[in-house]
C-alpha cells in the first residue's frame, strides 16, 4: 500500500480507501472478514456514508480493536431511521443518526465529521440555518470531532463553501464520465472541476475519492455512458492523478472485492493506463494533458504527465508545485524535441511544444 500525506492535518491516508454503499449485503460474519482483509492489506481511511444502517454494527465488530489506527468520514446528514441510506437537514434526526453511528461503531470521536452531500445553495443555508454546522463545531470543540470535512458533487457549492468555511478534507466524486459531463452527478464543466483540483492542491486541501466507479457503471459497457467499459484499475489510476487527491474510496461488497481492490498497486503500468479514454469523448479532451503518462517513456527522461501537472498547478497560483517542479531531476528544459510524446499522446496533445512553455514560464 502506498499512502499520501494531506497537508491540513497531517494525517496519512493509504491511496486506496474503503466506501461502503455495499458493505451490508455481506452480512456480519463476511463484512468482518473484509474489513479486516482491507486493514490487513494497509486500508486505514474508510467512509460512512453507509448505504444501510446495517453496517455500522460490522465496523464496531471489526475494527473497535485498531481504531486508533484508522480514520473514519462520518456524515452528519446521512440518517438510517427505515434502515437504508437517507439524506436530512432535520437537525434532530441528524445528532440521533451520529450518536447512532457511533454507538454501533464502538467508537467516542470523529475522525472527520462532514458537512454532507450539499450538492445546491439553498442546502447549504438550511444545513447553516437549522444548526447542523454550529453542532459540528461543538462537537469539534469538545474533542468529539477531530477535523471538518466537505461532501459535494457540485463545483460552485464547493466553492463557496470552502471560501465560507475551510474544511480540513472535500468528498468529491471524480472518474472519467463526470469530467467528461456524462452521468448523473456530472455536475460542472471540465474547467470548474478542474478549478476545484487545483485549488485543493494549490491550498493543501485533501481530496478522498467517491464514486470513482460511477456506481458500478463505468466497469459495465451496456451501462456506460461511453459503451465501453474501464477497469477498476484504470479508474482508480484517473483519480489518483488527479491533482489534491489523497484517496479513492472504492466499494466493496465482500473479501474478493477488497483483494482485487489491494492488487492495484502489484499491477503493470500498462493495466493503469487509462488514455483509451481519449476514444470516448475526444471534444473535451483533445489538446489537453490529463497526465497519463500513456507517453512514456520518454527518451530524454522526463516525467511528461508530472511536469504537466505541476505548471498546471502553478499556473493556478501553487507555490508547492513550482517548487516541486524545480526539484525535478529532468525538467521540460531537456526536452530534446524529439516527438516521441506528440506521436504517442491519445489526446492530440504537442508536447514537445508544450514543454517549450513550460520551461519559458519556469524561467521567469
Amino acid at each position: 500500500m502506498e499512502y499520501r500525506i494531506n497537508r491540513k492535518t497531517g494525517d496519512s491516508f493509504s491511496e486506496i480507501g474503503l466506501g461502503t454503499a455495499y458493505l451490508f449485503e455481506a452480512g456480519l460474519e463476511e463484512g468482518v472478514r473484509a474489513l479486516q482483509r482491507a486493514v490487513e492489506g494497509g486500508v486505514n481511511i474508510f467512509d460512512l456514508a453507509a448505504g444501510h444502517g446495517d453496517t455500522y454494527p460490522i465496523f464496531g465488530e471489526a475494527l473497535a480493536d485498531v481504531r486508533k489506527q484508522v480514520y473514519y468520514q462520518i456524515h452528519f446528514g446521512a440518517e438510517y431511521t427505515q434502515g437504508v441510506y437517507g439524506w436530512s437537514l432535520d437537525p434532530d434526526t441528524v445528532k440521533q443518526s451520529v450518536e447512532k453511528q457511533l454507538t454501533e461503531l464502538k467508537t467516542d470521536y470523529i475522525d472527520y465529521g462532514f458537512i454532507h452531500c450539499l450538492d445546491e445553495e439553498k442546502d447549504w443555508e438550511t444545513f447553516q440555518k437549522n444548526g447542523i454546522l454550529d453542532y459540528i463545531y461543538e462537537l469539534k470543540k469538545s474533542g468529539v470531532v477531530r477535523h471538518i470535512g466537505l461532501s459535494s458533487h457540485t463545483p460552485a457549492v464547493i466553492q463557496k463553501i470552502l471560501d465560507e468555511v475551510g474544511p480540513d478534507l472535500l468528498m468529491f466524486s471524480i472518474n472519467p464520465a463526470y469530467d467528461s459531463g456524462e452521468g448523473e452527478y456530472a455536475k460542472g464543466s471540465l474547467s470548474a472541476r478542474n478549478e476545484v483540483y487545483r485549488r485543493c492542491e494549490a491550498e493543501g486541501l485533501g481530496i478522498t475519492v467517491m464514486k470513482p466507479f460511477s456506481s458500478g457503471q463505468l466497469l459495465d459497457a451496456k451501462q456506460s455512458p461511453f459503451k465501453a467499459a474501464l477497469t477498476k484499475a484504470q479508474c482508480i489510476h484517473y483519480a489518483l492523478d488527479r491533482p489534491g487527491v489523497l484517496s479513492v474510496l472504492a466499494g466493496a461488497r465482500n473479501t474478493q472485492e477488497v483483494e482485487e481492490l489491494l492488487a492495484y498497486h502489484e499491477l503493470p503500468e500498462a493495466e493503469k493506463d487509462y488514455s483509451v479514454i481519449a476514444s470516448f469523448d475526444p471534444v473535451d479532451t483533445e489538446g489537453t494533458c490529463v497526465y497519463c503518462n500513456h507517453c512514456s517513456p520518454c527518451p530524454a527522461g522526463l516525467d511528461v504527465g508530472l511536469i504537466n501537472k505541476y505548471y498546471d498547478l502553478a499556473k493556478a497560483g501553487d507555490l508547492l508545485a513550482a517548487e516541486h517542479y524545480r526539484t525535478l531531476e529532468h525538467t521540460a528544459a531537456d526536452c530534446t524535441g524529439c516527438g516521441h510524446c506528440d506521436a504517442r499522446c491519445p489526446f492530440g496533445v504537442d508536447q514537445s511544444g508544450r514543454m517549450q512553455e513550460i520551461d519559458s514560464y519556469f524561467r521567469k
